[in-house]
């Protein structure tokens, strides 16, 4: 192959991998938004099932924020937990007991918690009919699959 045919080679193929992660991160902002749990449609698997739940997700500019929001039932009372993930593509936060990290893989967002030693992986992903599934796994439970739709 001729220098000039390596160079025109080389230069369509960063074009099109340029082209490929442009096209992978605007795929990224579908998942922007206030999500709605729909509980009827989630896989709890075993685990006491979530009544009620919202999530929200603005990723701007490789800053990536994933607030949850979520209530159950437990005997007589309601239990409700909030936590909230901001910060840049791949980096981590971190405060005593709780390290939490947000990163894209391809389509899927993926975010990463350790608290006091319980790890939490949750993917978030859109689903076929438009709507959102949320992945989660924990150390020493069975994995659930949550859906939400769009508010």
């Amino acid at each position: 192959m001729s220098a000039k045919s390596c160079r025109n080679f080389l230069m369509t193929a960063l074009s099109l991998a340029m082209f490929s992660g442009v096209a992978l991160a605007s795929h990224h902002h579908e998942l922007n938004g206030t999500w709605q749990l729909v509980a009827s449609r989630c896989q709890f698997n075993g685990e006491p099932a979530i009544e009620a739940g919202t999530v929200s997700i603005n990723d701007r500019e490789g800053n990536i924020w994933v607030e949850r929001s979520f209530s159950l039932e437990d005997g007589n009372k309601t239990v409700t937990t909030n936590l909230a993930t901001d910060s840049r593509h791949g980096s981590t936060i971190k405060e005593p007991g709780f390290r939490s990290k947000a990163k894209w893989d391809g389509d899927v967002l993926k975010v990463m918690t350790n608290h006091e030693g319980v790890i939490t992986a949750e993917r978030y992903q859109l689903a076929s009919d438009g709507g959102m599934l949320m992945q989660v796994e924990r150390s020493g439970r069975q994995p659930e699959t949550l859906y939400f739709q769009h508010q």
